[in-house]
């Protein structure tokens, strides 16, 4: 499950991401945390305009990133989703180191866990239509299929 955030909305950078996440979100840091500080959330992933990348949840573990939500018919896909956070916003370009590190990520997935597919990588606007935007239309789902379609270099001189 593929999302977006900024904290503050708009804004990159810093540590608000990390501390919404770890429920440690000052109300008083700014204007917009005082209604989101007392939300109980997390992500598996997020991945940082950078590319560099955080684990907020253990993979085995379930995060609650979704909300209310369904996906070829079954509701609450907390419960059977990983959650991926892309540091954005829906209708500002994403950073290609993102895609790089995405894409790195995705191919880990794809082969650690036989019920993820392609076809099965999905935004939270697609499990949760009319509520969620995300990760918007400035997302490059082509980008993400060129980087998946790359051969692992590393892997391959591994063999």
């Amino acid at each position: 499950m593929l999302h977006n955030i900024s904290l503050p909305p708009g804004e990159f950078g810093g540590n608000w991401i990390d501390d919404l996440f770890c429920n440690r979100l000052d109300p008083e840091a700014h204007p917009y945390f005082a209604g989101i500080a007392p939300l109980k959330v997390s992500a598996h992933l997020l991945i940082r305009r950078d590319g560099g990348m955080v684990q907020y949840v253990s993979l085995s573990q379930q995060a609650w990133h979704c909300g209310d939500s369904s996906f070829e018919g079954r509701r609450g896909c907390n419960q059977f989703s990983l959650g991926i956070e892309l540091e954005g916003v829906d209708d500002a370009a994403y950073d290609g180191r993102q895609y790089r590190t995405l894409g790195r990520v995705v191919k880990r997935l794809l082969m650690k866990y036989p019920l993820i597919t392609r076809e099965r990588i999905v935004g939270h606007s697609d499990i949760a239509p009319g509520r969620k935007s995300d990760p918007g239309p400035a997302f490059d789902w082509s980008r993400l299929s060129a980087a998946l379609a790359k051969p692992d270099i590393k892997r391959m001189n591994e063999r």
